[in-house]
């Protein structure tokens, strides 16, 4: 069971998608991606300086669509998305306190997606550092506090969080010691998250029931980019261009938290566009190949808000 209603409609246009995504791109096989797709045409307000979702949305369904959505995959830097909701949770308990220097990584984090900024915010939420090679009995209670952050998600209770791992610092040049004690030889226990998991995440900061009302107002107002800049000139450049993004229209609105390396291409969106229902997706793309073609997620989005327009 999904945390979605299935969609005759959203059933269509997902699998149009894909079929013109995989006519497009003939290097990109069909076990290469993964998407999940939400749309929101029941009561919501849009273009709202301040989101709120009125009792009536409840009322309704969540109409959604995926193509292996529940298929683990490294994530890259959109698990940065699990860790700004559980520091969001550890600060509205008092679980560790704010601070300049916290705030500052935390929305380095997701502005900048900085993996310096992510390792002290790992740090603080598991009371772990990184560093040298520990002895055995050392390594195992490091390794339950690092996996504290394993057992929030799992607290949740939903089936969508049943495979995922999101233990693990994001790195630019790899691993090194206990670091690489902990992920394994081969890598095997590093972070991996499906469309479905983190959409269901995203959709619960979107809609203002994760940690707070406030709490999600805050994560929102970090995941969201600018689209009315000329993308060359954009200081987010990086999570736009070759991203979901960069096809948006410029009446469009935008959160999202993007994730890449030499391997995958991911992002995951929230979109709002005048006149249109807004929509949740959520997109990952695998392979050496794929991962560098910036021209992928664009073109899905474009024929998402295509499909959606003739409806």
């Amino acid at each position: 069971m999904t945390f979605f209603t299935p969609d005759e409609t959203l059933n269509s246009l997902g699998n149009e998608t894909l079929a013109a995504t995989l006519a497009e791109f003939p290097e990109l096989a069909p076990n290469q991606c993964a998407l999940t797709l939400l749309v929101y045409d029941t009561p919501v307000v849009v273009e709202k300086e301040v989101m709120t979702f009125p009792s009536e949305f409840w009322q309704h369904p969540i109409k959604g669509f995926a193509y292996r959505g529940d298929e683990v995959i490294y994530p890259a830097s959109v698990v940065k998305l699990f860790y700004l909701v559980a520091v969001s949770q550890w600060l509205e308990t008092g679980k560790i306190k704010p601070s300049r220097e916290l705030n500052r990584a935390i929305t380095d984090m997701i502005v900048d997606s900085s993996n310096d900024a992510t390792s002290l915010v790992m740090d603080m939420l598991t009371d772990t550092t990184s560093g040298p090679e520990l002895k055995p009995e050392t390594l195992l209670t490091w390794q339950d506090k690092r996996n504290s952050i394993n057992r929030y998600f799992q607290g949740f209770g939903w089936e969508e969080f049943n495979q995922i791992n999101v233990n693990q610092k994001t790195w630019c040049d790899g691993y090194y010691g206990r670091e690489k004690q902990f992920v394994g030889e081969n890598s095997q226990h590093r972070n991996r998250l499906t469309t479905n998991a983190v959409a269901r995440l995203f959709h619960t900061i979107v809609t203002e029931r994760v940690v707070s009302v406030e709490r999600s107002q805050q994560m929102m107002t970090l995941l969201n980019r600018n689209i009315t800049m000329n993308i060359e000139e954009s200081q987010e450049e990086e999570q736009i261009r070759g991203f979901l993004g960069e096809s948006l229209p410029k009446n469009a609105k935008l959160w999202s938290k993007a994730g890449w390396t030499s391997q995958v291409r991911h992002d995951a969106a929230y979109i709002e566009k005048p006149n249109l229902p807004p929509f949740l997706l959520v997109v990952f793309i695998e392979g050496r190949n794929n991962s560098q073609n910036k021209k992928i997620l664009p073109f899905i989005s474009q024929l998402v808000l295509k499909f959606l327009e003739l409806q």
